[in-house]
């Protein structure tokens, strides 16, 4: 199987796994609505937690593979690690789209306000426009060697981030509510909330990968083609 199949081939696959997670995210989406309790104090606002937490949760797991794929590239300069690393920061940016902007419509209702300049929201926004330069960045510079060590350092930048943002509401005063799940203690949701949030936290990782795979074929394709471009000048 020659390079182009095998990209294509990667493709392929990831749009059959994002196919299938869409169709198990309609899923989650009834039962979160349908057959999952309300909360007594924030009412149907806190059903966006089924989307805002997984999306939230996720898009830092891609920012943080972007990171660790970023230093493994300095190491052995392996064309394929900038890649992935790059796809991983693209579908992360798209996620963080869908937190950014269920944050504000959940935050609403309950605190009164759209956004607020704490530490959680200022961070993940800075977060989210740090990866916003690396695209920019990327499309920016034409040399590939030049255009990933660059890329490797933003994402190096953007991994020791991840850990603050997820300090920050026991290091700061904040309005945004403390982790009910990613806590040393038992996760303090009832069952049938805590397992539609895990689901709807599965389907987001579907998600992620269906994406990220297609995302990484594509840089395989554009990186063959330039290849023969410039073999036939």
């Amino acid at each position: 199987m020659t390079a182009r199949q095998k990209a294509q081939s990667l493709a392929t696959r990831g749009l059959w796994v994002t196919a299938i997670a869409v169709v198990a995210l309609a899923g989650v989406f009834v039962r979160a609505i349908a057959y999952t309790p309300m909360d007594r104090l924030q009412g149907p606002a806190q059903k966006i937690y089924y989307v805002h937490v997984p999306a939230a949760v996720v898009a830092l797991l891609a920012f943080s593979l972007t990171g660790v794929l970023s230093i493994v590239f300095l190491w052995l300069k392996d064309r394929r690690l900038d890649q992935a690393a790059a796809a991983s920061a693209e579908v992360g940016v798209a996620l963080s789209v869908i937190m950014l902007t269920t944050g504000p419509i959940w935050g609403k209702p309950i605190w009164g306000t759209w956004w607020t300049w704490d530490a959680r929201l200022t961070s993940t926004l800075f977060l989210f426009l740090l990866f916003i330069g690396y695209l920019l960045m990327r499309g920016a510079v034409d040399d590939q060697n030049t255009r990933a060590r660059f890329s490797a350092v933003i994402g190096v930048l953007g991994l020791a981030l991840v850990p603050f943002i997820h300090l920050t509401v026991y290091l700061f005063r904040t309005l945004h509510p403390r982790p009910i799940v990613l806590k040393p203690s038992r996760p303090s949701l009832p069952d049938d909330m805590l397992l539609t949030l895990l689901l709807s936290f599965g389907v987001f990782v579907l998600l992620y990968l269906g994406f990220t795979m297609q995302r990484y074929a594509l840089g395989q394709l554009r990186d063959l083609r330039e290849e023969e471009l410039h073999g036939a000048a």
